[in-house]
């Protein structure tokens, strides 16, 4: 599997940098998938309807032990925001026994302090041989809850930076969700939400998997949107789970679309796990993401950043020896530009695979090093690489 192998300079200096004589301001924006950082504590969703959406109090994480002290009521019903307002329930997610000290993992305080020094590192690192510094805007993926969040922000290698978090809970059937962190000096939010994607199996039964994370806000004074997706697996085959990779790729058109008609001079990023490749039917025929800068136009007005190395065979994850780019990052036109300007355009965009990233050696040599073989803790990060994006514009 090919791979794009970075060492990086651990220098944290200014925003700016040199290229052919000219002082250019720089920001990265990217993600990681952090396979599956849970904390060790078994813990089920408290749903309390009668708080605002948007609080955070509203759908939760709770140890199960704590169920008893809580008002609840039995809810056979559908499994949404709109549907469980004025009530109060509690969510059994499948995941809840697997990441506790008890389970077969074994993962107890120590292997969750190691995982989240581990993603701590990454997120640092993510551009910052350009930027000498850490990424401006992060997405998260495979994250429990708010907790394990705010335990990553906290770390002494991520603290300096004073990062703010985004973070909805969603229905997921495992309850791993989406999130987004920020620097605080860097972006400012000013409005987020989260969009339910509504799949079903063959049988026409409903699966609950991640929403749609939006957020709105000023990077550097700058108006952009970010769209953190995990898209559905490919559990079940490629092609018998493709229609849920489709209807999340049209809720995805509908919500940039929208932020678009609202203000066209929004720079949107629509970036994740797509679990489906740049050329795939999802991304290509029902997102419209264009492969070329030459094709944007009015009507395909979002571009695919990482079209251009998948086509050099770059990869951010393996299965069964078929490398994929499931890790991707979509912009829309006005993010493009031939000349640097005073606004943010794309300098570079990447799949971040330095040496400590990649398994060095048996069966899974070239491999993304991920944390977990089976119950056992290898000690190292993901199983997929992580891609970031760099900004650029004159100071």
């Amino acid at each position: 599997m090919k791979k794009s192998l970075s060492i990086l300079m651990l220098v944290i200096t200014t925003w700016s940098f040199a290229q052919q004589g000219k002082l250019r301001k720089v920001a990265t924006v990217g993600f990681l998938n952090v396979e599956n950082l849970w904390d060790t504590i078994k813990s089920a969703d408290y749903i309390d309807g009668t708080k605002d959406i948007k609080n955070p109090a509203f759908h939760r994480s709770i140890p199960l032990d704590s169920i008893k002290f809580l008002e609840s009521e039995k809810y056979e019903g559908v499994w949404n925001d709109e549907s469980l307002k004025g009530k109060k329930a509690v969510r059994y997610q499948s995941g809840a026994e697997e990441f506790t000290p008890s389970s077969g993992k074994n993962y107890n305080t120590k292997v969750y302090r190691q995982k989240l020094a581990n993603e701590a590192k990454v997120i640092s690192e993510l551009g910052a041989q350009y930027t000498k510094t850490a990424p401006a805007v992060v997405g998260l993926i495979e994250v429990e809850n708010r907790q394990v969040i705010e335990d990553l922000v906290k770390h002494p290698t991520l603290a300096k930076y004073d990062y703010g978090i985004v973070h909805y809970n969603s229905y997921d059937y495992r309850g791993i969700d989406v999130a987004l962190i920020y620097q605080k000096k860097r972006f400012k939010v000013t409005n987020s939400l989260k969009k339910e994607l509504k799949v079903f199996n063959e049988q026409g039964k409903r699966e609950y998997t991640r929403d749609i994370l939006v957020v709105s806000g000023l990077l550097d004074n700058e108006k952009i949107t970010v769209f953190m997706n995990h898209w559905p697996s490919r559990r079940g085959g490629e092609a018998a789970s493709l229609p849920k990779r489709i209807a999340a790729a049209q809720l995805l058109k509908k919500q940039m679309d929208s932020v678009r008609a609202e203000d066209p001079t929004v720079k949107l990023f629509a970036m994740g796990d797509f679990n489906d490749d740049p050329v795939s039917s999802s991304l290509k025929n029902h997102l419209k993401a264009q492969a070329n800068s030459k094709d944007l136009s009015e009507a395909t007005p979002y571009l695919n950043l990482m079209y251009p190395l998948y086509k050099k065979g770059v990869a951010s994850l393996a299965y069964q020896d078929a490398p994929n780019l499931f890790d991707q990052i979509i912009v829309s036109q006005n993010v493009t530009s031939k000349e640097v300007t005073k606004e943010y355009s794309v300098y570079k965009a990447e799949v971040f695979a330095p040496p400590y990233l990649v398994n060095k050696e048996g069966n899974y040599r070239g491999y993304p090093f991920r944390s977990w073989n089976g119950d056992q803790f290898t000690g190292g990060y993901s199983d997929h690489f992580p891609a970031f994006v760099v900004l650029q514009k004159e100071p």
